[in-house]
């Protein structure tokens, strides 16, 4: 299992331009897109696993009984 200090730290620079920095937060939102757009299900699943049993639960029971 990784430990804190195994994980790879992350340098920003300390001079960038205003332009860039916004042009770096734009990727970072639309990369944050892209893996929720690919993952979603994954997620949903991941932080509401009840609200999956919930769904199920709340369909009506199938009638046996006609219609008329």
């Amino acid at each position: 299992m990784l430990q804190p200090n195994d994980l790879p730290l992350v340098c920003l620079p300390l001079d960038l331009p205003d332009a860039a920095a916004a042009k770096l937060v734009e990727f970072l939102y639309e990369l944050t897109e892209a893996l929720e757009r690919h993952y979603g299900a994954q997620l949903k699943r991941y932080y509401h696993p009840s609200a999956i049993a919930q769904h199920k639960l709340d369909r009506p029971p199938e009638s046996i009984d006609p219609p008329f």
